[in-house]
């Protein structure tokens, strides 16, 4: 409910294949519970009940209201037509296993809840504002269960590079960028192209969450803490594109300034930035730059590399990585294999 600004993003259009390969890690293991009910399922599900969707870009869906109002009183009325009991103001304590399989649900006052099945859907660590504070993973550890290491993911990223350090870039955004994260053999793991905000810390902004937890990986899979990110402020030009841009900045004005062009097309702290960066006097005369200095700037522009180093602690995270090992998890159902009856879903699964 809280996604998309609290419009509530509630789906994806994508195809299900894109949307595990948009997955770090083991989003391969979400294709057998699509094969039974995927992202077009859920569209149905509200359009049948009079929630109309609307796509936005990235294929997400939100209620056409903008309110996640809508969609929770969709669910509220599912709910009471299918008879559920909701039980407020209480709290899980723990539950009770008894000859490999689940049979009651203890709650801290004390009060036993007899139970066939149980489904975990506590959610993570991340975001504890909502009341997502990590008690399922306490749940299933009592019930066998191994929780891999928790990080945050869709949270803002830190640097120690200077520029970050000095507060050279401090809160400007930019819009519709295209952010890499490297591996060590400067290849692409993955791409977003969104908006982005430096701050006094690192990097914040809908690409720069998209791209965490690939940044997380890569520091594990290659034991390092430093992650080269790549950033490219004119994705939408293609080479010769920009080659052609940049030739007409001398045609039309061949005595105006670099900075004065540039600026028509990015903010003018970034280009006075990336114009230091590569040593170039921002007022030089676009006539006077010679073509090694064209290629510093096609380079700055499209391909500005700078180390990040880590991210915001896992409370101040929007999702959380890691959780319940999906090796002990059927695939086609979520049930524990562990112990019948337990079955678990969303953020607390790895």
């Amino acid at each position: 409910l809280h996604t998309g600004g609290t419009r509530c993003n509630v789906t994806n259009r994508r195809s299900p294949e894109e949307i595990v390969k948009h997955i770090p890690g083991n989003g391969r293991f979400l294709y057998s519970a699509f094969s039974q009910f995927d992202n077009q399922d859920i569209i149905q599900f509200f359009e049948s009940r009079g929630v109309r969707l609307k796509e936005e870009d990235h294929g997400r869906m939100f209620p056409v209201t903008d309110s996640a109002k809508t969609i929770l009183e969709t669910f509220i009325q599912e709910i009471k037509k299918l008879g559920v009991q909701v039980r407020t103001n209480v709290k899980v304590k723990t539950i009770r296993v008894n000859e490999g399989a689940v049979r009651v649900v203890e709650l801290d006052n004390g009060e036993q809840l007899q139970a066939d099945a149980v489904i975990l859907a506590t959610g993570g660590k991340s975001y504890p504002k909502t009341g997502s504070t990590g008690d399922g993973y306490g749940i299933a550890r009592v019930a066998g269960h191994t929780i891999t290491p928790l990080f945050a993911t869709e949270v803002p990223l830190t640097s120690s590079e200077e520029f970050i350090q000095k507060g050279e870039l401090r809160a400007l955004s930019l819009r519709n960028v295209a952010l890499s994260v490297l591996n060590g053999k400067g290849k692409a793991v993955v791409t977003h192209q969104m908006d982005m905000i430096f701050t006094h810390f690192g990097i914040s902004g809908p690409a720069v969450l998209r791209c965490s937890s690939f940044v997380h990986q890569v520091q594990e899979k290659e034991k390092k803490k430093e992650v080269v990110m790549s950033l490219n402020a004119l994705p939408d030009l293609s080479a010769s594109e920009l080659d052609a841009k940049l030739k007409g900045f001398v045609e039309e004005a061949p005595l105006k300034s670099i900075k004065n062009h540039l600026k028509t097309l990015l903010p003018e702290r970034y280009i006075e930035f990336l114009l230091a960066k590569v040593g170039i006097d921002d007022q030089t005369a676009v006539s006077r730059l010679t073509e090694a200095n064209w290629a510093q700037i096609k380079e700055a522009l499209t391909n500005f590399r700078f180390t990040v180093n880590g991210s915001l602690p896992i409370e101040k995270g929007f999702v959380t990585g890691g959780g319940v090992h999906l090796k002990e998890v059927n695939p086609k159902t979520l049930q524990s294999k562990l112990t019948q009856g337990l079955y678990f879903c969303g953020e607390l699964l790895d």
